[in-house]
Parts: C-alpha cells; sequence; structure tokens
C-alpha cells in the first residue's frame, strides 16, 4: 500500500496504459483522480475500480479545464501528491514536408502544453508535501526518428526536456519530476485515429502487436502494465533519490540494430569475417 492516504491525478485514464495506472494506485490505496475526454469509459473505470477512484470529463487541451481538475482534486482531499501526465494520442503522421500548421498545434498542445500546464495547475497544490512526484509519459521516439511520426517525435522529446527543465524548478518545493519512455505498447493510441471501422482497428492493434513482440529482444509485446508499473515506482519514495530522470521501458527495441541481439539475422562483422577467411584460402599455394 506505498499511496495509502495520497492524492493522485491521472491524465488519459479511461484506457491503456492510464487506465492500468489507475488500476495500480488505486488497488495501493490512492484516491485517484481519473480524467479523460471518454465519458463513458472513464465512468465505467471508476465503477469496476476496487479502490476510490473519481472519474473527471477533462480535455487536457484546454488549460482551463486541467486547471479545474486539479483544483477540485485538492479542493476534495486537500491536496495533490502525485500527478501522471498520460493524456496523448499518435497526433499528426505527415512527414515534416508535408504536415500543415493547424495539424502540428494540435499535437504539440495534447503532447506537450498539456503535460506543461498540468504541472502548472498542479503545483500550488503539491508544494511541501511529503513524497510529492510527477511524472510524465514521454516516448522512445524521443531517443531518434523512426520510431514514430516526426510530430510525435519531436512533441515527445520536447516532454524529456520539459522534464528536466521542471524538476530544477521545483526542487526547492520539495516536488520530483520524472519521465518513462514506453517502447511500443500494446494500446490503442495510434490505432484510434485510423479512420476504419471497429473489426478494423482490432485487425490493426493485433497486427501492431505481432510486430511489436518480434522487434525487440524481449519476445513480446509491451502491456500497459509494464508502463504502470514503472510509473508507479517513479511516484513512489522507492524513488525518492531520482528527479529529472527518464525510465526506458521499451522490451530492449533502443539498444541496437537488430543483428546486435537476434542471432539470426545477418551481422556486419561476421560477414567481414567470412570475407577474411575467404580470402586467406585463396592466398593458400595449391598443394
Amino acid at each position: 500500500m506505498r499511496f495509502s492516504g495520497k492524492t493522485v491525478v491521472v491524465t488519459g485514464a479511461a484506457s491503456g496504459i492510464g487506465a492500468a495506472a489507475t488500476a495500480l494506485f488505486a488497488g495501493e490505496g490512492a484516491v485517484v483522480f481519473a480524467s479523460d475526454i471518454d465519458v463513458a469509459g472513464g465512468q465505467q473505470l471508476a465503477a469496476d475500480s476496487k479502490g476510490d477512484v473519481r472519474f473527471v470529463e477533462c480535455d487536457v487541451c484546454d488549460p482551463a479545464a486541467i486547471k479545474a481538475l486539479m483544483d477540485r482534486a485538492a479542493e476534495e482531499t486537500g491536496g495533490i501528491d502525485t500527478l501522471f501526465n498520460n493524456a496523448g494520442a499518435g497526433g499528426a503522421r505527415e512527414g515534416i514536408d508535408e504536415v500543415e500548421p493547424d495539424a502540428w498545434d494540435r499535437t504539440m498542445d495534447l503532447l506537450l502544453r498539456s503535460v506543461a500546464m498540468g504541472i502548472r495547475y498542479a503545483v500550488p497544490h503539491m508544494k511541501h508535501r511529503k513524497g510529492a512526484s510527477i511524472v510524465n509519459v514521454s516516448s522512445v521516439a524521443a531517443v531518434g526518428p523512426g520510431y514514430s511520426p516526426t510530430t510525435y517525435a519531436v512533441a515527445k522529446a520536447g516532454v524529456l526536456h520539459l522534464t528536466k527543465c521542471a524538476a530544477t524548478d521545483l526542487a526547492q518545493h520539495g516536488i520530483r519530476v520524472n519521465a518513462v519512455q514506453p517502447g511500443f505498447i500494446n494500446t490503442n493510441i495510434f490505432t484510434s485515429s485510423l479512420e476504419m471501422t471497429g473489426e478494423m482497428k482490432t485487425m490493426a492493434k493485433a497486427a501492431i502487436a505481432q510486430m511489436s513482440s518480434n522487434a525487440q529482444p524481449v519476445a513480446r509485446g509491451g502491456q500497459a502494465i509494464d508502463i504502470a508499473n514503472a510509473v508507479a515506482f517513479l511516484a513512489s519514495e522507492e524513488a525518492g533519490f531520482m528527479t529529472g530522470a527518464s525510465l526506458i521501458v521499451d522490451g530492449g527495441i533502443t539498444l541496437g540494430p537488430r543483428h546486435s541481439w537476434d542471432p539470426e539475422e545477418p551481422r556486419l562483422f561476421a560477414a567481414l569475417e567470412a570475407m577474411e577467411e575467404q580470402a586467406k584460402k585463396a592466398a593458400q599455394p595449391a598443394a
């Protein structure tokens, strides 16, 4: 019961990582204010919870709604101990040579500005509370290109740097700020924005899960609970000596190219060694 008596705010709580984190925090004793634009999903989450989960409708692209969420959590419980900035979606899928300004701005508002404003409006209710902690969702896409669409990757890199800057700003108030960087996790973050039927989305999600299970050294798809466990660790006193840090939870996908961990994949140096061996044999005098 690491969070007994604590107040936790989770954004994007109705599904995926947010739902898993909400259940984990509530199961360990926290009062969880679970927010989302998905009212039906959020209400069902609260109804199914075995702990104290209070759903609050909130569009994180609206700073006034974020402030109202934080104010309500503090008013009902006396303050906020943990903020999990999780809300997000895939955003603009076009390359930098095609993305439109409005699509760029919408993605940045959802993935980056919402995190900044979540921190901004939660902090007044978190100052000098023992163990106060903020956890932001970044991504392996912040490490480099190739893991996501460009706009998403840039926003998540911004979240990573914001985490470090916020950690320095808020140290004086006794608030730790860390981030988690998920790899390919089996949620609907990218399929939800696709223009296709529900059945097709289910098939697309299954295809992504299959591809992700073969894409990294850990030979299974990532699950929402994998990230929720990391978030709970960062929010707990077990991580009390960590701030401005980030945990990469990706099954090893960022370790290196496939040939570095897959013995079935042709390796550059193995190929060079084979060529060298052939050259030696060719240079040997005939018997």
